[in-house]
């Protein structure tokens, strides 16, 4: 494997490259599994994340079971569809392939530190930026991708409503009935969700797509985010996702705030938004989670309909 990840980078790149360190990088503070389980097929739910150098250049390294290509590929697409089309920061990609039995992602090594007050206002107005990207017209893109584990689907729709309620709510719900766990009618449920996002006008525009702390970073001088599930949608997708799992700081909001404020309404909308998150993690995790999510509908099913 190590030697197909040497390869790999060596014809990307122009120039040699042999692997003299590796450092296994733990996620949030607890590492995914040990190398071991991996290496004896018993695949982690977590990527295996390391640092890899020569002595002289570092790359970030993912690794997962073979079957984990796609998720790969469509991770580097949404980077290079990031670093081409906005101004902010994100991971370059290197490479990515496959060994024989493993799959790999090959990223920019980035030394993170501390977030300063003025980086998380920096990260607020370059993704207020980003959100000004609205090339395509249409909801949806170019491919399906992944949300953590679970396909996303993203076909393109000219109708906002439409889209997240039909991709977004009842696909998630669908997928749960196939465990048997069923928290109402779809279709009823779908339409609740549609409802309550009717008269929100939106343009579409390039968005992160899962956009928690634990997919931002900071080096001494720029905000950076990675992890994307990009798709082209309403910027309060993001920003709702962001107060999910952690509020971002303060200096976040007021940054966003300052280059694109947002519309009206928003926060009975991002009640909507956030439930697709806290569906998906019902699917992924179960447990608490369903609890979360009919907690979630209730409080959906409650809402105004203006």
């Amino acid at each position: 494997m190590w030697h197909c990840i040497e390869q790999a980078i060596s014809i990307e790149t122009g120039q040699p490259f042999h692997i003299s360190e590796t450092q296994e990088i733990s996620i949030s503070g607890t590492r995914a599994s040990s190398f071991t389980s991996l290496l004896n097929n018993k695949e982690p739910p977590l990527n295996l994340s390391f640092k890899i150098s020569d002595g002289q250049r570092c790359y970030f390294l993912k690794i997962n079971s073979k079957d984990y290509l796609d998720n790969f590929q469509a991770e580097a697409y949404s980077l290079k569809q990031l670093n081409t089309l906005t101004n902010i920061a994100s991971p370059r990609v290197t490479t990515l392939g496959t060994s024989l039995d493993k799959s790999f992602l090959v990223l920019d090594y980035i030394d993170f530190s501390t977030a300063k007050p003025m980086l998380w206002y920096q990260l607020g107005q370059q993704l207020a930026q980003m959100h000004y990207e609205t090339s395509h017209g249409q909801f949806g893109w170019q491919h399906d991708n992944y949300i953590g584990s679970t396909i996303q689907p993203n076909h393109w729709s000219s109708n906002w409503t439409t889209f997240f309620a039909d991709q977004r709510i009842a696909w998630q719900l669908q997928l749960l009935s196939e465990r048997s766990i069923m928290l109402g009618n779809i279709e009823h449920i779908a339409q609740v969700c549609h409802d309550a996002l009717l008269h929100h006008q939106v343009t579409p525009c390039l968005v992160h797509g899962d956009l928690w702390q634990g997919n931002t970073g900071f080096t001494g001088e720029q905000a950076m985010i990675f992890d994307p599930a990009c798709y082209y949608g309403d910027r309060e997708v993001d920003i709702a996702m962001t107060e999910l799992f952690g509020h971002f700081p303060d200096d976040f909001y007021h940054g966003y705030q300052a280059e694109y404020p947002l519309d009206d309404g928003y926060s009975q909308r991002k009640l909507v938004y956030n439930f697709y998150h806290i569906l998906n993690h019902a699917n992924i995790f179960g447990g608490i989670y369903i609890d979360q999510a009919k907690a979630a509908l209730s409080r959906i099913m409650s809402l105004p309909l203006h």
